[in-house]
């Protein structure tokens, strides 16, 4: 995992209210940070230490949508699921098997271990805990990752601001339930960024809404979509996207973006 090696260029205030008045986000942009020690993770200033068992789904949850910066150890989690996609947990051969979704999520053995094998996690034995703040606060001073929960149009707009300069395809998976290996588990492991529709856990447990999506990238990825959306703006391409109507000449719209090209 590549991580960003200064916070001299990391400033969460203005980035946060950058992306709000881009896109009109609801939900609270939060970081991830993992740590190779339990005492570095609790040094972060006002963290919090849970009292009961928890997903990731709810941890994560608790940074977004209610403002807390919240540290935990795999002993915080519930099952091996949540442990191993972090990393802090071991992705061993009772894992890879996925026993327990069949009947459940899979109808056989087989595709439960397809299932499972397909996870994006982060290596295991190299961290022993991790924590979540909204990114404003700073208090992960950077984070390893960021999260934005947005709608697909909001969506569609920061994925065209990574795309403005630097253009590359994006090419994500969708593995089902345990979507969260789809976002943080693959934003961790490869440093990219990475999309994924929230899984049915997600949604109970960790509260996402229905038309939510979750994109989990580093802090200078972040960075490059705020510079790529300040210029789609500039170009009249903005959120949010106003219908132009379906039966409406399009050349009076479409002459506004490409009318001098």
């Amino acid at each position: 995992m590549q991580q960003q090696k200064s916070s001299e260029t990391f400033d969460p205030t203005a980035m946060v209210a950058d992306l709000n008045s881009l896109l009109r986000l609801k939900t609270t942009v939060i970081g991830i940070k993992m740590f190779a020690t339990v005492e570095e993770m609790t040094a972060i200033p006002k963290i919090r230490r849970p009292t009961a068992i928890h997903t990731t789904d709810q941890i994560v949850s608790m940074a977004s949508r209610l403002g807390w910066t919240v540290g935990i150890t795999g002993d915080d989690l519930v099952g091996a699921q949540c442990r191993a996609v972090i990393g802090l947990g071991p992705q061993d051969e009772k894992w890879l098997a996925g026993a327990n979704y069949v009947g459940v999520w899979h109808g056989t053995a087989e595709d439960a271990k397809k299932r499972q094998q397909a996870l994006d996690v982060v290596p295991f034995g190299r961290y022993q805990a991790m924590a979540v703040s909204p990114l404003v606060s700073g208090r992960l001073n950077p984070p390893d990752i960021c999260l934005v929960y947005a709608t697909p149009g909001q969506m569609i707009i920061l994925i065209n601001g990574l795309q403005y300069t630097g253009y590359k395809k994006f090419e994500w998976g969708v593995v089902g339930e345990t979507a969260c290996a789809d976002s943080w588990g693959r934003a961790l492991k490869t440093g990219e960024p990475s999309l994924s529709l929230p899984c049915f856990a997600e949604r109970r447990y960790g509260g996402v809404p229905d038309e939510e999506m979750l994109m989990a990238l580093k802090p200078s990825d972040l960075a490059k979509a705020i510079a790529g959306m300040r210029q789609l703006a500039k170009n009249g391409l903005r959120y949010p996207i106003a219908p132009y109507g379906i039966q409406s000449d399009v050349r009076a719209g479409m002459g506004v973006s490409y009318g001098k090209k």
